[in-house]
């Protein structure tokens, strides 16, 4: 399969020393895949990607750093807020992107100073994500789209505002992703596969608890976030930190064979104050061990799935919708 080769370096030594400008001269509607790949370095970008079968690929995860400090408390010039749609570090709006090997951060801080942080708002179909690290306190990773109608003002804000929305799949494969509250949040069906979740203390407020997730699934989409063979891992206390909540009543989340620390609450799952969502949510787990696996305290209107309820979640065939996209397991970027 053909394909196009880009090197970006910041010392110079590449085609292009910044990121955004490799993903400029990427050819409008290009049909081969174009590989952006990323030399060592902190790249202090704020990334807008928007064009289609573009994959970025950095020499090494722990020194292939694109990183930005947006954040929802921001003001513009006029005086209106970021908001938390702005606020991101990478946008990736087109379908078939790959990124391998990459740390995304959102370095503004806390939640309780700046409030939502995206790392990542990634509003892209057949999307993946291969041994990449995202860095941030809340709200770190968004997988898109936007839920129809906001909660608490008349719009959004952000890139997609206004745009119609269509069903995304993604795939995240042994990345390690961290945050404090909501750090995993959206609409998309996506699978995390043996991926590290790392729960932070929430360094201001200590005693507060954290939220892994906060999915917004339409009701009309059988899978949410599915999480497979993960490992939860934290600095948090034990018994501080839910599994998730739901943005919209409809949310869809499901944990299997994975490795719960002792941080997860004996309770699981959090409603978020709308009683409603205990008869529309699907909270799941299956098979999960560790110290904060143990089941026996679960909300009753969580869901332990049966061997033969779990066969469908453990499936990738759950993102092949009508085109019967697989992504590729363990590397390879010609898809």
């Amino acid at each position: 399969m053909g394909h196009q080769r880009i090197v970006v370096a910041g010392n110079g030594s590449g085609e292009y020393s910044t990121i955004q400008e490799a993903v400029n001269a990427v050819p409008k509607n290009q049909s081969e895949r174009v590989i952006i790949y990323i030399k060592n370095g902190v790249y202090r970008e704020k990334l807008l990607i928007e064009e289609r079968k573009i994959t970025l690929i950095g020499e090494n995860v722990a020194h292939t750093i694109i990183e930005y400090n947006d954040y929802a408390m921001k003001t513009y010039p006029n005086g209106e807020l970021y908001h938390t749609f702005n606020s991101y570090t990478i946008f990736i709006g087109a379908d078939d992107f790959i990124a391998e090997g990459i740390t995304f951060v959102n370095a503004a801080g806390s939640g309780e100073q700046v409030g939502q942080a995206l790392a990542a708002y990634v509003d892209g179909d057949r999307v993946t994500f291969r041994a990449c690290r995202f860095l941030g306190c809340q709200d770190t990773l968004f997988n898109g789209p936007l839920p129809e109608i906001p909660m608490d003002r008349p719009t959004f804000g952000g890139p997609r505002e206004g745009k119609p929305r269509a069903h995304r799949r993604q795939y995240f494969e042994s990345c390690y992703i961290e945050g404090d509250v909501d750090f995993i949040f959206g609409s998309a069906t996506a699978i995390f596969k043996q991926c590290e979740i790392f729960s932070k203390v929430r360094e201001s407020q200590p005693d507060k608890v954290g939220f892994i997730t906060a999915a917004s699934t339409p009701a009309d989409i059988e899978f949410g976030f599915v999480f497979i063979d993960c490992k939860l891992t934290s600095n948090a206390p034990p018994q501080s930190v839910y599994l998730g909540r739901p943005w919209r009543i409809h949310a869809k989340v499901a944990f299997l064979s994975c490795w719960l620390g002792e941080h997860i609450k004996a309770e699981g799952w959090h409603n978020w104050d709308k009683p409603d969502s205990e008869s529309t949510t699907v909270f799941a787990e299956y098979k999960n061990i560790g110290p904060g696996s143990d089941i026996g305290n679960r909300e009753s209107w969580s869901h332990q799935l049966t061997d033969q309820e779990a066969v469908p979640y453990m499936s990738r065939h759950i993102l092949s919708g009508e085109d019967n996209w697989m992504p590729l397991s363990g590397g390879g970027v010609c898809q």
